[in-house]
């Protein structure tokens, strides 16, 4: 065979594979996913080195260059943790990988919308493979799903790397790493048919706090086009550096290492992963690893950012479950301590927030101290600076266990947006997920709806039925995903948050 014959063929051979819609290739190499149906996906990509040896607490590197096509088939191992969140499966040190979920008729440089989905779970668990990204690439979205390093290994300060980091920004290697990733997928989505140019962030809890601190980090602007915060807690605080350096000193020097220079950081760095990992008391611990305002990554308090006008200038859903404060049962169990530092005021504040019921009340107050209040505070904010909000609320129970719930748990619109819905029933310990009912499945599709409009659009329109309105201040109108349907409310509840404003504000 002749030298021009043999390349010509091997150009072709080439060209085939990319064509095919289970490989692609990008910046580091070929990748080789899997065809379900309409939807490829390709698992456990790494967007990063290993963040190992002298890469722990380490901003993420460059993923060295791979020959030959590179198997995509399973999810990667999940981050190393611990605690209440543990992740099925494998889990280690080298885990930032991500996941892509595509339309198989996806093209090269194709302009399918972008969604990229952060995970929560108290910045001490979770995992990106629980999440498929199925549903959405069913509706022309290309999915990405991304893991990030957790616990002490993600959040974690100490004043010799703050020297050692000389300003870049410390701490919250975490979020370094989904700035990592929002670059990777800047660089390579195209590749997967997806628009690098209309990318939306979507995450819940601490995955929904971390896209609140990426709308305000200098480091991730123009890395995204729109933003979705699902039980965002936008108004607590990050922990200042000077506190978890003071944190990350008391922990190491009761691991018998002391000082801050570069023998002590690699002490730090040679200890064992499950030193490390050892759980905190819980997730509102002094300790509980937190993101960490450091100046340089976080400049400050997402709450005074927003206040400032500082945060990127991107159409914004957030929103609440009506149930948030099933993260801590004791809210429910002793609803006294919620209630009585009330004084003369809480015999008002149980009829308002419980409608006479102390349990309801404490645990009303507490969700919407801690989210719903908050999240109108940042939509107001998101307003006055010309920028879109749309606000939620889920408080849709399955009939199944309507007369027993107290609410929608904290992470219940979950399976609703990524239409995860069991046509069986599960029991997971003392409690019973009823299977999925006609309603059930209504409320999932809009939901899922308007965050795919959302995504497509940067409006939800009316996609999972009635228009959804820009938040206006005047109106308060939220979108209620409710035991009636799904319902615009104005004024919501406004009252309620007008009083907790309130005693913010003293």
């Amino acid at each position: 065979m002749g030298l021009g014959l043999g390349l010509g063929l091997m150009t072709a051979n080439a060209a085939m594979a990319q064509d095919a819609p289970d490989t692609v290739t990008i910046t580091d190499g070929a990748l080789k996913g899997v065809i379900a149906g309409d939807v490829v996906s390709f698992k456990g990509i790494p967007f990063a080195a290993p963040p190992v040896g002298p890469l722990r607490w380490k901003p993420p590197q460059p993923e060295a260059p791979w020959t030959g096509a590179r198997d995509a088939s399973t999810f990667g191992a999940s981050c190393m943790q611990a605690g209440p969140f543990g992740a099925r499966g494998p889990q280690n040190e080298d885990c930032l990988t991500v996941n892509v979920f595509a339309p198989v008729t996806h093209k090269a440089g194709g302009k399918l919308p972008v969604m990229v989905w952060i995970y929560g779970g108290g910045f001490v668990g979770g995992t990106s493979s629980y999440y498929p990204g199925t549903s959405f690439a069913h509706d022309g979205v290309v999915m990405v799903s991304l893991n990030y390093r957790l616990g002490r290994l993600g959040w974690f300060a100490h004043p010799g790397l703050t020297k050692e980091a000389a300003g870049s920004g410390t701490g919250d290697f975490g979020l370094m790493d989904q700035i990592a990733a929002l670059k990777w997928v800047k660089a390579n989505i195209s590749q997967f048919g997806g628009d690098p140019r209309n990318v939306t962030i979507f995450g819940e809890s601490a995955g929904a706090m971390s896209v609140n601190y990426l709308l305000i980090s200098p480091q991730s602007r123009g890395l995204f086009n729109k933003a979705i915060s699902e039980s965002g807690f936008g108004r607590t605080p990050g922990r200042p550096l000077a506190a978890a350096e003071k944190l990350g000193s008391d922990f190491a020097a009761a691991n018998g290492i002391a000082g801050d220079d570069a023998a002590q950081v690699a002490a730090l760095r040679a200890l064992p992963a499950d030193v490390l990992m050892k759980p905190s008391a819980g997730l509102d611990a002094p300790d509980a690893p937190t993101p960490i305002v450091d100046g340089a990554l976080v400049p400050e308090t997402v709450e005074k950012a927003f206040a400032e006008g500082k945060q990127a200038p991107v159409p914004f859903i957030l929103g609440a479950n009506s149930y948030e404060a099933s993260l801590f049962g004791k809210v429910r169990q002793h609803p006294e301590t919620t209630l009585d530092p009330l004084g003369p005021r809480k015999d008002g504040a149980v009829k308002l927030f419980g409608d006479g019921d102390p349990a309801a009340a404490a645990s009303a107050i507490w969700t919407e101290n801690a989210i719903v209040e908050p999240d109108r505070y940042l939509a107001r904010k998101e307003v006055q600076m010309g920028n879109r909000a749309y606000v939620y609320y889920f408080s849709y129970v399955p009939a199944a266990i309507r007369a027993t719930a107290p609410g929608v748990n904290h992470g219940g619109e979950i399976a609703y947006v990524f239409k995860m819905l069991s046509p069986v029933e599960i029991k997971r310990g003392t409690y019973t997920i009823p299977a999925a009912t006609p309603d059930d499945q209504k409320i999932s599709d809009a939901i899922h709806a308007y965050w795919v409009s959302f995504a497509k659009t940067g409006e939800p329109d009316s996609a999972g039925g009635p228009h959804w309105p820009v938040y206006k201040p005047d109106t308060d109108a939220v979108i209620d995903f409710s035991n009636d349907g799904v319902v615009v409310r104005d004024h919501f509840k406004q009252e309620q948050l007008d009083i907790i404003e309130a005693m913010r504000a003293k």
